[in-house]
């Protein structure tokens, strides 16, 4: 008999049915960032496969993974994720061997519009009304890429399965109300915040700007696929 005023925590059997999905602050590194600083997201991704790992059996294995700027499934979006983002491919790969399925997460002309109105805002507009229409269109493009990444997890994540996002901490997805979201934060995590707020040395270039240039340049990779049209003309030639 649970006793009056007494509230009982729920045991991991209660999260065990039910649509679950494990989120991991996805964090970027690049060569050029301060040791210190790759050596602090290398702990966190161990740390974060720890957790994972520990959930698992708490809660479920993971069935479907969603990775921010994967627009291809399975082994093509795999190789994609290398080039992006080593840190995560590591955890990726792994729950892929154990039978996790990497799902094609974003819209490709979605992805590439929100890129590009980025690129604009920091190239260093002059004209304030040039300013003000490609902050709407990227605030319009983001909010579209927010609901279409959200509606892609509420259709692919059936009833009872375990899905794991990688995803940027100050994303604006929203989740369905029959999805249970259980957040990765190891502390490392706090770690590295406190770390990017003072800095050892302040002269140096923020290593998330720095990872976040790279990550643009290589958000969505190039498969070694060629278009029919390339084909074309190497036969002709």
């Amino acid at each position: 008999m649970t006793e009056l005023g007494k509230i009982e925590k729920p045991s991991a059997e209660d999260f065990k049915k039910g649509k679950k999905l494990y989120f991991v602050p996805l964090l970027f590194s690049s060569e050029n960032a301060p040791e210190e600083y790759k050596k602090k997201v290398s702990v966190y991704w161990q740390q974060v496969s720890e957790q994972l790992n520990k959930l698992e059996g708490q809660i479920g294995s993971i069935n479907r993974i969603y990775h921010e700027s994967i627009v291809q499934p399975g082994e093509d979006g795999l190789k994609m994720l290398e080039k992006l983002s080593p840190g995560s491919y590591q955890v990726v790969k792994s729950k892929c061997e154990n039978d996790a399925v990497l799902e094609a997460f974003e819209n490709k002309e979605i992805l590439e519009e929100t890129i590009d109105w980025e690129r604009c805002i920091f190239s260093g507009l002059i004209s304030q009304k040039v300013t003000k229409q490609v902050s709407d269109s990227y605030f319009e493009t983001s909010k579209k890429r927010a609901e279409l990444l959200s509606k892609q997890i509420t259709e692919t994540l059936k009833e009872d399965e375990v899905g794991l996002l990688f995803i940027q901490e100050e994303h604006q997805l929203q989740f369905a109300g029959d999805i249970k979201v259980f957040s990765i934060f190891p502390p490392a995590l706090d770690e590295i915040h406190r770390w990017l707020r003072e800095p050892p040395n302040k002269d140096k270039e923020s290593p998330v700007a720095d990872a976040e240039a790279s990550k643009k340049d290589k958000e969505i990779p190039e498969t070694d696929e060629k278009s029919p049209d390339k084909d074309k003309e190497e036969k002709s030639n």
